[in-house]
């Protein structure tokens, strides 16, 4: 029997290849060849390479359209600074699905293994140390913790360290233009970023390095722009903030209010709000059930004025006394933790109230869809030939960059529209596709169908799927039932059971997952 394995989506993370770097080897202090030759500018960057060390990483990220099996693997390379005694800063792009994560002085004099202490995908943040607690103090002898910087201002010139080939520290100048709300990794997940206009030097390359500020820890540089030169810096005021929660030894990460927006611009739509010419105010179009929102009482219709008495404007901005008009969300991810209390100021009918809310982080393991997957085998079950995943956000992106147009309308409609699915399913499971084999004869179009029953039983999750398929019917048959579907699909157990035992012969290592 000739089993095809039909490639349904993309893999889902670049491949970007560890940098080769040629660095002599020394003893005793990494940077004492260099200080005799540097002056000026040069100095200070030789100071700030006193607090960087190289992040090393290998990954290997699971494949999606065979989740039974891992990509080939990948290697990254950082500048990570050193923030405390024995603690490394760098983007959490360095540790996903991480096989080995190693620290390296600039010189490459010494190298150790490390491990993560906290990691925040949302805010692209990672916070290392070795993993051998013995060996911290010889490896960090010669460096020195650097000091976070007040936040700057706009216009301000922030210095990015990069580390030649050689070991070398150079720091290239660069002005702050702007300061606003973006997403740096995962998109979706905005938080206060500085966009810095500078020529950085492509012979000193890094997937991250860190940004100074008067000698100061301002910021890590996650992407540049070759052609405009512009470099998008995640905020000290972030970085601030989680390794304030990353300290209490448990981290919680950043909360979120539970609610969607839409702006306030419109003349008619603002009549029918009631707000006055000098009101500003973002509408709330949706509240998440259970979350910090619908616990303090607010409601979809709502307009919220104000976040702890800085107003908020129709487009959704209000004043940051430091940076200037700011995106309203970091009001809530950046400057609170969770369970820290925030004032919302609403109009509700015209009327206005108070109300204060208490914030809450969203797990992402109770989440319907869950928003990425990293350092996570992915859930699946083959039975027969036919495949079966838990949906998640990666597999609706690997339609492409229009995947919000692209993707099958009803997987579309269980992420945007979760609370009309959470009653019935802790995840939605759907037939992704079917591997052509005896037992999947007639059912080889089908796929992206969301299941609803196997065998008469209700599916919540991948282990009730798994378990439903345990008990086959009187006649050993198999019926899996689909939502909004009007047909059954009948699969035989006999027959499913030799293929799955040549699925296995022929290179499937298992046929089910549900962690």
């Amino acid at each position: 029997m000739k089993l095809i394995f039909p490639i349904l989506i993309g893999a889902l993370l670049c491949s970007c290849k560890r940098e080769q770097y040629a660095i002599p080897k020394g003893e005793g202090d990494p940077l004492a060849p260099l200080t005799a030759a540097v002056s000026g500018s040069a100095v200070k960057a030789t100071d700030a390479a006193r607090s960087a060390v190289r992040v090393n990483s290998t990954s290997q990220s699971w494949n999606p359209a065979q989740p039974w099996e891992k990509n080939s693997p990948n290697s990254l390379r950082s500048l990570g600074i050193i923030v405390k005694p024995g603690q490394v800063l760098t983007s959490a792009e360095m540790v996903a699905d991480a096989t080995y994560l190693e620290l390296e002085l600039i010189d490459g004099s010494k190298t150790a293994e490390a491990k993560t202490i906290a990691v925040d995908y949302e805010a692209n943040l990672a916070l290392l140390s070795l993993k051998s607690e013995a060996d911290s103090a010889a490896f960090f002898e010669s460096t020195t913790p650097i000091t976070l910087a007040k936040p700057p201002t706009i216009g301000d010139t922030l210095q990015v360290l990069q580390i030649e080939d050689n070991g070398t520290p150079l720091m290239t100048e660069g002005k702050l233009q702007s300061v606003d709300v973006s997403a740096s990794f995962l998109t979706g997940q905005a938080f206060l970023g500085y966009l810095v206009k500078a020529s950085m030097q492509s012979a000193a390359s890094s997937f991250s390095l860190p940004v100074i500020h008067d000698g100061d820890f301002a910021g890590i540089l996650v992407s540049y722009d070759n052609e405009d030169q512009i470099s998008d810096v995640l905020s000290v005021d972030v970085i601030q903030r989680f390794l304030a929660d990353a300290a209490e030894g448990d981290y919680a990460g950043f909360p979120s209010l539970g609610i969607s927006i839409a702006t306030t611009i419109d003349p008619i739509f603002r009549n029918f709000l009631k707000l006055t010419p000098e009101q500003g105010g973002i509408f709330v179009s949706k509240v998440r059930p259970g979350g910090a929102a619908e616990k303090a009482g607010v409601k979809e219709g709502d307009v919220i004025l104000a976040v702890d008495s800085f107003t908020i404007d129709p487009l959704g901005y209000y004043q940051h006394p430091n940076y200037g008009s700011v995106f309203w969300g970091h009001l809530i991810k950046g400057e609170k933790a969770s369970g820290d209390t925030v004032k919302l100021s609403i109009l509700r009918n015209g009327e206005a109230k108070e109300i204060t809310a208490t914030l809450t982080r969203d797990d992402p393991k109770d989440v319907l869809v869950p928003h990425y997957q990293f350092d996570r085998a992915p859930n699946f079950l083959v039975k027969g030939g036919l495949i079966f995943q838990e949906l998640n956000r990666p597999l609706l992106e690997a339609y492409g960059e229009e995947w919000t147009s692209r993707a099958p309308l009803n997987l579309l409609d269980a992420y945007e529209n979760p609370e009309k699915y959470e009653d019935k399913f802790d995840r939605i499971i759907f037939l992704s596709g079917s591997i052509p084999t005896p037992a999947t004869i007639g059912y080889e179009s089908l796929r992206n169908l969301i299941v609803k029953k196997v065998n008469g039983v209700e599916i919540k999750d991948m282990k009730s799927l798994i378990d439903a398929f345990k008990k086959p019917n009187a006649d050993k048959l198999h019926s899996i039932e689909f939502l909004d579907e009007d047909f059954t699909v009948h699969l035989d157990e006999s027959l499913s059971s030799i293929v799955d035992a040549a699925l296995l012969q022929r290179g499937l290592n298992t046929l089910s997952r549900a962690e």
